[in-house]
């Protein structure tokens, strides 16, 4: 028997099925909103279908975007001839917070991993390969898994033969880390890159 009203119940449940979210934090989310003024749920409603109408992929990098493209494959003071790949449009953010990438991006909508039925197809490489000219340099920046290794090392190959530069981003140990915690693969990487003091 469901003892909450029908409505509450149905907005616990898509709120489950977001990513990260389980039915304890779905249940605390629905009873702050029931609780708050009309206002918040309408602004909270409005603001996720005006996302879902105006972001777009942009048709250069296939980035997120409401004007395409977008403010970074627009902006003049960028180097054009660094560009760095990565798996998803998050990942953009994530090296755009650090404010020391003056490259451009491109996303390849995921990485490949033929146990899923991901080829080369089902990713933006054709972009990709065609926006990459003599002289460039691609710095692959996909994730650290057996799918983004794959991913990079097929990049590395292809691009490889074309006069253009391929980089990897740099592994090793995270700042704060222990030693002790830290798996053997992370180590073997972080003594291979390590530089000069």
């Amino acid at each position: 028997m469901q003892s909450l009203p029908d409505s509450t119940h149905r907005l616990i449940e898509e709120f489950s099925r977001l990513p990260g979210i389980g039915r304890k934090t779905a249940q605390r989310l629905a009873f702050h909103l029931l609780k708050s003024e009309k206002d918040t749920a309408h602004r909270l409603s409005d603001a996720m279908i005006d996302m879902k109408e105006k972001v777009q992929e942009c048709s250069i990098c296939c980035g997120i975007t409401e004007d395409d493209p977008c403010f970074i494959c627009t902006d003049n003071k960028r180097n054009d001839s660094l560009l760095c790949v990565v798996e998803s449009a998050p990942d953009i953010y994530a090296f755009e917070k650090t404010n020391s990438f003056s490259g451009k991006y491109h996303v390849l909508g995921g990485a490949l991993s033929p146990l899923d039925g991901i080829g080369p197809d089902e990713l933006n490489f054709d972009k990709l390969i065609t926006r990459m000219k003599s002289g460039m340099e691609l710095v692959i920046a996909t994730n650290p898994s057996v799918e983004g290794e794959t991913t990079a090392l097929y990049l590395a190959k292809i691009l490889g033969e074309k006069n253009i530069k391929v980089t990897r981003l740099a592994r090793g140990l995270p700042v704060g880390g222990n030693l002790e915690y830290t798996d053997e693969a992370t180590l073997i990487r972080a003594l291979e890159g390590r530089t000069s003091l």
